[in-house]
């Protein structure tokens, strides 16, 4: 696996700050971006699950590439979803995310529609051979109703501007079998999604996580994963003990997004709207994430 600190660590999938629907929170995003350095972090990843990438017009998407690509100035790296169901719009996203300084692209399988494993090689091979950006594979079947089986990724991983996989299937047998399929590849990072796993994934070999939590407490994670693969296994377990207590107390009770959203807004890093259909979370769920922030040590 990879021996690239570009693409090991802590990378958070950024939450996008909005004043409203259409209108981005630029201050927000700059007090978020700088929380994640200060913290450690070892990258960004744009338009993910977290960025509610999909609820995002084109336009919208692309002002926040330039303005997050813009702000990040070149101090860490920058990872850009460009999931879509139509090939062009996919190229169209990573031509406009390597015209900002971008470093890299993300992509899940197209959504909706299932495919069998030949279809999906056939549209990925498709796509990469026209990037202009190296890439990684995103494997989500929860949201996109399709996997990349392991034989599907072994075959896209020897494309020469494959950088690694991000599995939040959370499929523990599933993560397993890509750490031990690439366990010998140096330019291949395998990153967990399900912040849930980090301690576990990384002590197993894995090169880090994409932790949503990380846009609120990103030194929790960043020293999670230090300790982890650094084989200091009490300090891990212990640390992501707190990790767990930030999914129980915030995010289980008012949803994730609207959880962490909240979360953000209360901490005075950015606003807290949502995009639609999303509605903001109630006086009772929101007073919830107030004790559960002091209880934390982070109000």
């Amino acid at each position: 696996m990879s021996d690239n600190n570009s693409f090991s660590g802590i990378i958070p999938p950024l939450v996008t700050p909005l004043l409203e629907p259409e209108r981005l929170d630029i201050g927000g995003l700059e007090r978020l971006i700088e929380r994640g350095i200060a913290g450690g972090v070892d990258g960004f990843f744009l338009l993910g699950t977290t960025g509610e990438a999909p609820n995002l017009s084109h336009r919208l998407q692309r002002e926040f590439i330039q303005r997050a690509t813009q702000i990040i100035g070149g101090r860490k790296p920058v990872l850009t979803g460009i999931t879509d169901c139509c090939l062009t719009e996919a190229l169209d996203l990573s031509r406009y995310a390597a015209g900002c300084g971008g470093t890299a692209v993300v992509f899940a399988p197209p959504y909706y529609y299932p495919l069998s494993q030949e279809e999906l090689l056939r549209y990925c091979l498709r796509l990469i051979d026209s990037l202009p950006l190296p890439f990684f594979l995103y494997n989500i079947p929860s949201h996109t109703r399709n996997t990349f089986e392991r034989a599907t990724a072994r075959v896209l991983s020897h494309h020469p501007n494959c950088l690694g996989i991000k599995d939040s299937s959370g499929d523990w047998p599933y993560f397993a079998g890509l750490l031990e399929d690439y366990r010998d590849r140096k330019d291949f990072a395998v990153l967990m999604g399900p912040e849930e796993m980090l301690d576990q994934a990384v002590l197993a070999g894995a090169d880090g996580g994409v932790s949503g939590g990380a846009n609120l407490y990103p030194k929790l994670y960043v020293d999670t994963c230090r300790a982890a693969r650094e084989g200091r296994v009490g300090e891990a377990q212990a640390l992501q003990a707190t990790i767990q207590r930030l999914s129980e107390k915030i995010y289980e009770p008012a949803g994730y997004l609207r959880g962490m959203k909240c979360a953000l807004e209360l901490t005075g890093v950015c606003s807290g709207a949502l995009t639609e259909p999303f509605a903001p979370l109630e006086d009772e769920q929101r007073a919830g994430v107030r004790q559960a922030l002091i209880e934390l040590g982070l109000l």
